[in-house]
């Protein structure tokens, strides 16, 4: 059982090496937060299954699980606030953007 956690743990460090290399390489902060915060919500939460499965049902593995329940309810919420928090602030979509789909409906 151990070598599920330890391949869920290796899963969640890739996913969340992919949220770092988005973060580096997206035009835009709101790409950035959309491409962040997915990997980063299955890394994360990969990891802290990983560690649930290694320690079994013990007082960490219950905190592993409350952890992982807690990211996966928090994470789209605080982005969607991020995003909506930069459009406000008028921060510019990238040069590459087609259109402001946001600034379109906001006009109907």
């Amino acid at each position: 059982m151990p070598e599920i956690g330890r391949l869920l743990i290796i899963i969640g460090l890739f996913f969340n090496f992919i949220a770092i290399l988005s973060l580096l390489r997206m035009p835009d902060v709101y790409t950035r937060l959309q491409a962040a915060a997915r990997s980063v919500t299955l890394g994360t939460g990969s990891i802290m299954l990983g560690v649930f499965v290694c320690q079994g049902f013990s007082a960490t593995g219950f905190k592993a699980l409350f952890v992982t329940a807690f990211l996966i309810l928090i994470c789209p919420v605080c982005v969607h606030a991020l995003a909506k928090g930069a459009y406000k602030s008028k921060v510019k979509l990238a040069d590459e953007s087609v259109c402001d789909q946001y600034q379109e409906d906001l006009n109907i």
